[in-house]
């Protein structure tokens, strides 16, 4: 299974950090062994493509020279015993495909063990969401114009060749893109600044691309599959949400503000300065790192594999009345939970609390039975 010191081999993961990550491009060309292209090839990507009822016109999409083509083009609508839905058409697909048209299957993070290997490396390496996209184009074509993302991007080649070219412009932290229009595309042009450096991308080789980054890609002779996986951390906005919630348990915060009007708005000046030493403060407590990093945990995706039929022994627990412990960091919250049903099972507690280390959620059932406040059944 590829892990991503074998993506980034041979930088290292100090390297990538120290260097690149979030500063500029790198191109990783293949090792020798060419590890990497076993992410994915031809034979495994029709595998995904065969499995007809897991694509959508949201999962599958085409495009012809940069434009989307409208999903009644390639799909066909498909009844079953779930009911209506609009699905792709292989003969349909294929045709278009024949005629110069380049296919997107997206979400595909999860469909096999390399991609969801990798896909959950990234994830927790930069506490981000994680997404993977399979790209399928030929000579001459150009799926996309010159645009940035608003995400980490690691293209990885895996089967023929693209060329990937680089401007030397960047924007700055982007939060959203122009809605697609000519006006659009000709911005992008306008704004990219001149080529810095076109990249040749053979199987097995990795690229990274930081959010911002401008760049388009063309394959070359022959077909050209691709890997890109998207990885979107958190950013600072997600401390509003939170500062909200946490603040208004302060009566500071509840209280009126003072008229602007009042003593040339000195007094309101002053319980304004003092709100944002209370907003310091709070994001300096460790309740509300916690609460950031909780956040953090929550995109990475941890789904266990099925073991069927073997069904696992349950770890049960039957709250007493008595109070439980004080407990201290997330595992605070499970406990809370446990306190408030009938009975629970620590398996389940596991599953629902999985952005909690199972290690903390453990010591805090400990400390509740030593307690007394859980009882094991």
């Amino acid at each position: 299974m590829l892990t991503l010191d074998e993506l980034l081999a041979p930088v290292t993961a100090d390297a990538f950090h120290t260097d690149y990550d979030d500063r500029k491009p790198l191109h990783i060309p293949a090792d020798a062994a060419a590890s990497k292209r076993a992410l994915l090839d031809w034979a495994g990507f029709n595998a995904l493509l065969d499995q007809s009822s897991i694509w959508t016109a949201q999962t599958l999409k085409m495009v012809y020279n940069g434009d989307p083509i409208d999903p009644s083009a390639y799909c066909n609508e498909v009844r079953s015993q779930s009911g209506a839905s609009l699905r792709p058409a292989p003969a349909r697909v294929q045709t278009l495909l024949a005629n110069g048209a380049s296919l997107i299957a997206g979400d595909v993070q999860s469909l096999t063990p390399e991609l969801r290997a990798i896909s959950r490396a990234l994830s927790e390496t930069f506490a981000g969401l994680v997404g993977a996209n399979v790209y399928c184009s030929f000579g001459g074509v150009q799926a996309f114009d010159t645009h940035f993302d608003l995400h980490h991007v690691f293209a990885v080649q895996v089967e023929g060749r693209k060329v990937w070219r680089l401007y030397q412009n960047r924007a700055d932290a982007p939060m959203s893109l122009p809605e697609d229009s000519d006006e659009a595309r000709r911005w992008f042009a306008r704004t990219r600044g001149a080529l810095m450096q076109e990249v040749v991308m053979n199987p097995g080789d990795v690229l990274y691309l930081p959010r911002g980054w401008y760049h388009d890609a063309l394959a070359t002779e022959g077909a050209s599959l691709h890997v890109t996986f998207s990885v979107t951390p958190l950013y600072g906005r997600v401390l509003f949400g939170l500062l909200e919630s946490a603040a208004m348990q302060d009566p500071a915060f509840r209280a009126w503000l003072r008229p602007s009007s009042e003593d040339g708005g000195r007094p309101l000046k002053q319980q304004l300065a003092d709100l944002g030493r209370r907003l310091a403060a709070l994001t300096e407590r460790p309740e509300f790192v916690d609460e950031i990093a909780m956040s953090q945990e929550r995109l990475v995706p941890r789904d266990a594999p099925y073991g069927l039929p073997t069904r696992p022994p349950l770890t049960l627990y039957r709250p007493t009345g008595l109070m439980p412990p004080r407990i201290a960091g997330p595992g605070a919250i499970a406990i809370d939970w446990a306190m408030s049903q009938p009975q629970i099972a620590l398996e389940d507690m596991l599953a629902q609390f999985d952005f909690i280390p199972p290690d903390t959620i453990r010591e805090a059932v400990e400390q509740a039975v030593r307690a007394g406040a859980l009882k094991r059944l």
